[in-house]
């Protein structure tokens, strides 16, 4: 997540240099051929090029509105993973009640639980765009800390070693932790020291923190439909490809030599459509390790905090910062 006041245009255009470079060709080689070969045929009327630069916005336009709608839905259930997990650490303190021990492990092995999805919802999916040239060389500004560490290393620091063992050889670890988390409640319920009403309202924490985990999964696992992905790439490079033969005449009215301003106003006006499908692609993946991503590891990071200084621990880990104004 950028919490900058914006990126920086250099950021921009280093973002998107390689689809500039591709502009350039599209916008000087029919240039050329009307100017220098005289080859007035190629270009063609201004409307068709319109009416495609119509149906391209409307369609550009869908696709950021809906990608947005993905990230900002992410985001709301981060919040809300954010408030049950405050709500987990004051349950666990004040209605267990056991030894320190017990309630630690409660604090603990959430801890883990936040750090077992965040991992699983960083694995790349094969409709992601993490391993494109223009993302991975835009990943020099910032680090993405999942793919920093191993899930079975940072697990460590929260859960004994046969809870461990038991966690990581499972497929959804997520899942399992929870399951574990239910399994000590009910053995808390037979030993009486917790009571009925508290360990009804602790199993629904429980049951709220499996419904967040199902929806940050459905995001994860169901891209944005690839057939309104690829009609939204086909129409803006249609555009592109057309928009240098419908404004050569246009320029050719100004005088012959204004004809070369095709090429500027072509690659302006082209790179202002790539580019919003560009952000509209950075956008629909919100756990794929883009600069655009919900901050995960922040967002765990401020939980942890929370729920150890809610037990009293004093050396605390330090909040995670951003990277060039990358917070992930």
């Amino acid at each position: 997540m950028h919490i900058g006041n914006h990126y920086k245009i250099s950021e921009f255009l280093l973002w998107t240099r390689r689809d500039i470079y591709v502009l350039l060709i599209i916008a000087a080689v029919p240039t050329v051929l009307f100017q220098v070969f005289d080859l007035k045929w190629i270009a063609i009327p201004w409307v068709p090029v319109a009416l495609v630069g119509t149906a391209a916005a409307f369609i550009v336009g869908f696709k950021n509105t809906q990608t947005y709608n993905r990230l900002w839905e992410a985001r709301q259930i981060w919040g809300a993973i954010v408030n049950t997990s405050r709500t987990w650490g004051i349950m666990s303190r004040d209605f267990v009640k056991a030894d320190k021990a017990d309630i630690e492990q409660l604090i603990y092995r959430h801890c883990a639980w936040l750090t077992a999805l965040r991992h699983q919802l960083r694995k790349p999916q094969a409709w992601e765009n993490s391993n494109k040239k223009h993302n991975i060389e835009y990943r020099n500004y910032y680090k993405v800390p999942e793919w920093e560490s191993k899930l079975e290393d940072d697990l460590k620091k929260y859960l004994s070693d046969e809870e461990h063992n038991y966690t990581v050889v499972k497929k959804n670890r997520a899942t399992q932790l929870i399951a574990l988390q239910s399994k000590h409640l009910r053995q808390l319920r037979e030993e009486r020291k917790i009571e009925h009403y508290e360990y009804v309202e602790m199993e629904r924490r429980l049951a709220d923190l499996y419904d967040h985990q199902g929806k940050c999964e459905r995001i994860k696992n169901f891209p944005y439909p690839r057939q309104f992905a690829s009609i939204n790439l086909f129409f803006v490079w249609l555009l592109v490809l057309m928009l240098p033969f419908g404004m050569l005449n246009e320029f050719q009215k100004l005088g012959e030599h204004f004809v070369w301003l095709t090429i500027p106003f072509t690659v302006v006006v082209s790179w202002v459509f790539t580019s919003m499908e560009k952000v509209g692609e950075a956008t629909e993946n919100p756990f794929e390790g883009g600069a655009n991503d919900i901050p995960m590891a922040a967002l765990s990071r401020t939980i942890e905090i929370d729920l150890r200084e809610m037990i009293d621990e004093i050396e605390l880990p330090d909040p995670i910062t951003a990277n060039n104004n990358i917070l992930m």
